[in-house]
């Protein structure tokens, strides 16, 4: 079994390369709707980092499964469900779930873009949770060596 220290580690790297994933998601919608980008290019560039943002996620939560941090895990469930259900929920022919064919049509970009703003704000809130369990976890030991006579070590 990991350690916890490397387990929250994980963690953090993990939702942090999410965090700047989504913030790469927000700056390729505002630029399509600016006009900055063509739909075919901004949903090219999008649709390449679905897969690779839900198995990134996906596999968080099962580290967290198989470590016993259950109510993390239920934490995490949720938005796991929410990625897999916008995945397989797609009208046959699309490109995948950034369609350049209807991101302009029913204000889609309003919807992929107030979506990218929760996940962002779930992200950014599960990152200081993540950051408060490392900490816990580096603390739980003695953090300064004790000799047997209750004198305090300083060398390393």
């Amino acid at each position: 079994m990991l350690p916890e220290t490397l387990v929250f580690g994980f963690a953090l790297l993990d939702t942090a390369a999410i965090l700047f994933l989504l913030v790469y998601y927000v700056i390729i919608l505002s630029d399509l709707e600016c006009d900055y980008l063509n739909a075919q290019q901004c949903c090219t560039k999008l649709n390449f980092w679905v897969i690779p943002k839900i198995s990134a996620h996906s596999f968080l939560t099962f580290l967290l499964l198989i470590h016993g941090n259950w109510f993390l895990v239920l934490i995490n469930s949720p938005i796991i469900i929410w990625l897999i259900y916008d995945l397989y929920k797609l009208p046959t022919g699309n490109m995948g779930i950034y369609d350049p064919a209807e991101i302009h049509n029913r204000g889609m970009v309003k919807k992929h873009m107030r979506d990218c703003m929760i996940q962002l704000v779930f992200y950014l809130l599960i990152f200081f949770v993540y950051l408060y369990c490392m900490i816990i976890a580096l603390l739980k030991g003695d953090p300064i060596r004790r000799h047997e006579d209750d004198e305090i070590v300083t060398e390393f």
